[in-house]
């Protein structure tokens, strides 16, 4: 908590009140961390969460201390939701090596809840063969062939083969599954005199939070897959009065 507040405090006073910076970010590793060693429904993980909220209510005492409430933008969010992943006999393991005609010598391997695979030269459609439906919660994708929305077809840092694990198959907790899992879905809170006060509002994704801040800050976004008009309606506009919150918990995609 006190490394927190320490970055808090440098934020706000130093570089938002004395340097009157326009951008700044802050991160925060947790619940992330103990969400994956306990699960996002273990006592641990609620302990946090009140932990990190207290550091949320630290900023914004900071802000009123510092008379920056009615200045700064404040959005908060995360980059992904997370899910329970069981173990041992609660599930049904995905082992490639009993997969009959696998071989580990036709890969290279990556690991997580969505995999990627290296075949080795020449080997690429036999174990794509092997693979795709030798597991009722494993999805097999050659790199051209994935699900649109998930944007994995083109870039050149993908592998050839895209593997999409089903939730409940990895560590305690986890994420990086099917984005449209509701448990993979973020939050996303905004407070400031942009915003309109006690508004709640529909789902959208959370790369359209990125048009957003630039439409905040009045630079031109780079070419993007966001789209301010999806959030249009939580800013307010010229003779409106100042706001307070804006919140879509858990929906953000």
């Amino acid at each position: 908590i006190k490394e927190r507040r320490i970055n808090i405090d440098k934020v706000l006073a130093d570089w938002f009140y004395k340097q009157d910076l326009d951008f700044a970010s802050l991160y925060f590793g947790e619940p992330d961390v103990t969400g994956h060693d306990h699960g996002p429904d273990s006592p641990q993980l609620k302990a946090m969460v009140q932990q990190v909220d207290r550091t949320v209510g630290y900023i914004r005492e900071r802000l009123q201390q510092l008379r920056l409430t009615n200045r700064i933008n404040v959005i908060m969010t995360a980059d992904h939701g997370m899910t329970n992943v069981l173990r041992g006999e609660q599930i049904q393991e995905i082992l490639l090596s009993k997969i009959p005609n696998f071989s580990f010598r036709d890969i290279q391997l990556d690991y997580g809840a969505l995999g990627m695979l290296l075949p080795k030269e020449g080997k690429l459609e036999k174990v794509y063969q092997v693979l795709k439906n030798s597991h009722p919660n494993l999805q097999v994708y050659k790199k051209h062939d994935g699900p649109a929305r998930l944007h994995y077809s083109s870039h050149p840092r993908l592998l050839p083969l895209i593997l999409i694990i089903f939730p409940l198959h990895y560590s305690k907790g986890d994420h990086g599954y099917d984005n449209e899992i509701m448990d993979m879905k973020a939050f996303f809170r905004a407070v400031g005199p942009d915003f309109h006060s006690d508004l709640l509002v529909e789902p959208f994704d959370l790369v359209d939070v990125y048009p957003l801040m630039c439409h905040l800050l009045k630079i031109q976004p780079k070419v993007n897959d966001g789209d301010l008009e999806k959030t249009k309606e939580i800013l307010i506009s010229e003779g409106d009065t100042g706001g307070n919150d804006v919140h879509a918990l858990s929906k953000c995609n």
